[in-house]
C-alpha cells in the first residue's frame, strides 16, 4: 500500500493516509472514451458534481485530448476551453475539491492557476516546453510528472527501451533531480501507462510498480478504460470498467496513491475493498 503523503495547495497542506481517486473531466471533443467528453457549461457542471458525489477527491480538468492521433488545439482555443472549465467546476463543487489541470504548455499552466487550479498535470513530463519545470516553480503548485517520450501523433513509435521499468524509473529520477533543484516542493509521478509503450510494455510497468517506491514520490496510475485493456480483452472502452476496476485493484496493492480514472465510484469502492484487505493481511495470520 501506499506510503502517507501531503500536497501543499497554495498554501493549504493537505494530508492523504490513504489511496484517493482523481475525476476525469474532459472538455475535449475528440477524448478516447466518448461518454467523459463534457462542452457545455451544464455538462461540465453535471460531470464534476457526480464524480464528487461518487467518490473522488480530486479533478482532472483536460481540454487537450492526449490519445494518439488527437487533433493540434491551439493554444487560444484550450485556453478559452480551460477558462470556462475552470470557472464552472468551481462553481460546481467549491473551492476545496483540488482541481489538476491537464496541460503540457507552461503559459496555459500559469493562466490555470491564475484562474484557479490547484496542480498542473503534464503528460509530457517537461519535454514538450522546456519552460514548464520553471513555470511550476515560480507558480509554487504541485505537479504531476509523467513519463512520455515523443508526442501524442508520435509516442507509439518510440517503444525502445532496454528494460521499461529501469528506464522510466531513470527517466523520472532525472527530472525529480533537477525540478529539486528548481526548489519544487511537491511531485506526484505517473509511469505513463499507454504512453510510449507497447502492449507488453505496460503489463511489465504493472506488474513492477512497487519499483517506483524508491522514487520517494506519490504515485498516480492512470489505468481506466485504456487501450491496454481493451485491445487485450478485444472490448470497446464502454465495455471496459470491470477490467479497469482489476487493474486498479492491483495497482493499490503495489503502491499506487492516487488513481485517475472516468468513474469514480468504482474506483472509490476498489479502494476500499483494498484497505479492508490490507488491514486483514497486517492482523491476522493466513491459516494454511
Amino acid at each position: 500500500m501506499m506510503t502517507p503523503f501531503t500536497l501543499n495547495l497554495h498554501g493549504r497542506p493537505i494530508e492523504y493516509d490513504r489511496p484517493v481517486v482523481m475525476g476525469i473531466v474532459n472538455i475535449t471533443p475528440d477524448s478516447f472514451y466518448g461518454a467523459s467528453r463534457t462542452q457545455d457549461e451544464r455538462a461540465i457542471a453535471a460531470r464534476a458534481m457526480s464524480l464528487v458525489a461518487d467518490g473522488a477527491a480530486m479533478l482532472d480538468l483536460g481540454a487537450y485530448s492526449s490519445r494518439p492521433g488527437a487533433d493540434v488545439v491551439p493554444v487560444d482555443e484550450e485556453l478559452r476551453r480551460l477558462e470556462k472549465g475552470i470557472r464552472v467546476v468551481r462553481e460546481a463543487v467549491g473551492g476545496d475539491i483540488p482541481l489538476s489541470v491537464d496541460t503540457f504548455r507552461a503559459d496555459v499552466a500559469r493562466k490555470a492557476v491564475e484562474w484557479g487550479a490547484d496542480i498542473i498535470n503534464d503528460i509530457s513530463g517537461g519535454t514538450l516546453d522546456e519552460s514548464m519545470f520553471a513555470a511550476v516553480a515560480e507558480l509554487k503548485v504541485p505537479y504531476i510528472l509523467m513519463h512520455m517520450r515523443g508526442t501524442p501523433a508520435t509516442m507509439q513509435s518510440l517503444t525502445d527501451y532496454t528494460d521499461v521499468v529501469a528506464d522510466v524509473i531513470g527517466d523520472l529520477s532525472h527530472k525529480l533531480a533537477r525540478l529539486q533543484e528548481l526548489g519544487v516542493a511537491d511531485v506526484i509521478v505517473d509511469p505513463g501507462f499507454g504512453f510510449a509503450k507497447t502492449l507488453d510494455q505496460n503489463y511489465r510497468m504493472l506488474s513492477c510498480l512497487d519499483a517506483f517506491a524508491v522514487l520517494g514520490r506519490p504515485l498516480l496510475v492512470g489505468l481506466s478504460r485504456k487501450s491496454m485493456l481493451t485491445r487485450l480483452l478485444g472490448i470497446d472502452a464502454s465495455e471496459a470498467l470491470a477490467a479497469t476496476s482489476v487493474v486498479n485493484a492491483f495497482a493499490i496493492e503495489r503502491g499506487a496513491a492516487i488513481l485517475r480514472v472516468h468513474d469514480a465510484r468504482e474506483a472509490a469502492q476498489t479502494i476500499a475493498l483494498a484497505g479492508k484487505m490490507a488491514v486483514c493481511r497486517r492482523h491476522e495470520a493466513c491459516e494454511g
